[in-house]
């Protein structure tokens, strides 16, 4: 990195001397002042620290976006009685010992004797939100603009690096529900990655109880219909400073900044390409919690959905879709730290066993991407099917299909107080076991209690009472859920049991009663799983996708990892995964045949060719 001291001048001729010149701003937009000025937050510390801070800013470019730093020995102050620039304010300073705030300066000129064995940083302060609310028609909640806007530590930590370790510091503004996605597009267009929040909604999943309780700042005030949204701040070099606690140190005050010359390498584009370009969509109402991805990666994960939405089997499933419910499903486990799965549709009850090929592959595809991003992955099944799916298991993790067993859990409770014991710890709703609960082709129970098939049979002897994990999660904040079928019976579709009831042969009697979050309807269950892997990829090799996930703060994974690559479904593995069901005797769906098929389909021919179309426009760039 080029020292600043090669690059920074004064504004006026008379102050040339001056390395670091102050302006109070207002919180107006700043990012085109008068003469190409950047304005810029300082962070002043011992030359011996100087290269750990400097690497820490690197890994946490999205609080502390790094213009540059000077070198020891080379400080330039302000001659004595130098008269100011009108148009600049005195300069402000925390000062710090030993990581404690020990009092503020209107200059250093008195620390020159210990600045020579000092390194200046300057942040990148040139974003400000104020264009965005500007070009998208807001108006300011303080129209005088003498605030400075709200700023929250939260929960979340920055990278760490060598004595360098703070959470991560936001800024918050209210934002009317109906405009979150043009102002987040507009401050992405002004700020490039720098104007991308880092989460929108309930502050309490970043651990902020309070908005009328900021750290810095005048506090956020919600009115009806807004929702919070939160930005990375420079601010975050304050808790940075006094991690380190360090003999001496000093900082810029919170609103305060220098003014540089000095260039952004990375200035953002007034036309955002469809990489850049964000949306915004809700995935929980509770918590109030959406997400954010970029244009192109929705384009791809509503190819996937029109994809599986065929309907080889004409059972009238187009009725049964709804648009987006694989975008909010993958949006959704994309944030899940721990997921549980369930699968098991016991259709052929007069066989030993009586499950179907459809199903345990999807389930099983979905949790070895879920493995490679490194979440928890659990699967409950009925307690009768245990040994049978944890062969499946192992024989999975034996022919490379699945990386690494996962636990096979059963549930019988029956009962709310049972359900809630089993997802949450120690039974408390304010801590869920599970971010996240999956049904690919599991019996859902019918609105009379009983478990149909497609003929109308009972198979409710077979059942474990799972369908009470999915109405308990509805009660538990925090913990979200998706059901994939594709004959309107399986659990999770009581979202849309109306269509059902309408659309689907016996519709009237084995419509599932029970509503998961999202609906995903495929022409074959399996398909969803595939469907919601392949979406899985799509989102995290999205960068602003990515940038969201991980709060701009950490090291990003390169798009296109090869790790999740070799995670996705594939025709191979898939072949593998249906070979290792007949084995165990597990009977394709419609036609009872023990062989390579799903629901009376051929694997070969149709299947295969539906496996590699999802992983083609998966992984097509672009």
């Amino acid at each position: 990195m080029m020292p600043f001291t090669l690059h920074l001048r004064s504004c006026l001729p008379s102050a040339r001397r001056c390395v670091i010149l102050q302006k109070k701003l207002s919180s107006r937009n700043t990012s085109s002042t008068a003469g190409g000025l950047r304005p810029a937050s300082v962070v002043v510390l011992p030359s011996s620290l100087a290269a750990a801070f400097e690497r820490f800013c690197q890994a946490n470019n999205g609080p502390l976006p790094l213009l540059g730093r000077s070198q020891p020995e080379k400080w330039l102050l302000p001659a004595r009685g130098a008269a100011p620039d009108s148009r600049m304010g005195c300069p402000q300073f925390l000062k710090y010992e030993f990581g404690a705030c020990t009092g503020s300066l209107a200059s250093l000129e008195g620390h020159s004797e210990q600045l020579r064995d000092m390194v200046a940083f300057l942040l990148d302060c040139s974003f400000s939100l104020e264009g965005a609310l500007e070009k998208v028609g807001l108006p300011r909640r303080d129209p005088a603009g003498h605030g400075h806007t709200g700023a929250y530590k939260t929960t979340v930590p920055c990278a760490t690096h060598a004595g360098f370790c703070c959470p991560l510091v936001v800024t918050a503004r209210p934002v009317p529900e109906v405009e979150l996605g043009r102002l987040v597009r507009a401050s992405c267009s002004l700020g490039g990655a720098r104007g991308q929040p880092v989460h929108i909604g309930d502050p309490e999943l970043l651990g902020i109880k309070e908005l009328s309780r900021p750290d810095y700042g005048d506090a956020v005030v919600c009115q009806p219909g807004d929702v919070p949204v939160f930005w990375p701040s420079q601010l975050t070099s304050l808790e940075a400073v006094s991690s380190c606690k360090a003999p001496l140190a000093f900082a810029s005050t919170p609103g305060s900044t220098v003014m540089t010359d000095l260039k952004d390498t990375k200035a953002p584009d007034s036309l955002l390409s469809p990489e850049r370009t964000p949306e915004v969509h809700r995935i929980s109402q509770d918590p109030l919690h959406y997400s954010v991805a970029s244009a192109s990666a929705v384009r791809k994960v509503r190819e996937l959905e029109a994809m599986i939405s065929l309907d080889p089997g004409n059972r009238g499933i187009g009725h049964l879709l709804c648009k987006d419910e694989l975008l909010r499903a993958s949006l959704s486990l994309s944030h899940a730290r721990s997921v549980l799965i369930t699968t098991g549709f016991p259709t052929h009850f007069n066989h030993e066993p009586p499950e179907e090929t459809d199903g345990p592959p999807g389930a099983i595809a979905l949790a070895a991407f879920l493995q490679a991003l490194e979440k928890e992955v659990s699967m409950t099944v009925d307690q009768r099917a245990v040994n049978l799916h944890r062969k499946l298991v192992e024989d999975a993790v034996e022919q490379g299909v699945l990386k690494a067993e996962i636990p096979i859990l059963t549930y019988q409770g029956g009962s709310v107080e049972a359900a809630q014991a089993f997802l949450c710890k120690d039974g408390n709703p304010k801590s869920p076991r599970f971010d996240h609960l999956v049904a690919i082709e599991r019996a859902g129970r019918a609105a009379d209690g009983g478990y149909y098939n497609a003929r109308k049979v009972n198979i409710q002897h077979l059942v474990d009472p799972i369908d009470d994990l999915f109405l308990a999660a509805k009660k538990i904040p925090g913990i979200s859920s998706t059901g994939v079928g594709d004959g309107g019976n399986e659990l999770g579709m009581g979202k849309v049991k109306a269509a059902v009831k309408r659309h689907i042969r016996n519709g009237d009697v084995i419509a599932c009663d029970v509503e998961a979050d999202c609906a995903v309807v495929a022409g074959v269950s399996n398909w969803g799983g595939y469907a919601l892997a392949c979406a899985l990829y799509v989102l995290n090799s999205c960068e602003v996708h990515g940038r969201y996930l991980r709060k701009a703060v950490g090291p990003s994974r390169a798009p296109g990892d090869q790790s999740w690559t070799r995670a996705l479904p594939s025709v191979t593995k898939e072949e593998k995964m249906l070979r290792i069901l007949v084995r165990h005797k597990v009977r394709s769906g419609v036609s009872g045949v023990v062989g390579m098929e799903v629901d009376g389909l051929p694997f070969h021919g149709t299947h295969a060719e539906m496996i590699q179309k999802l992983v083609d426009v998966t992984t097509l760039r672009g």
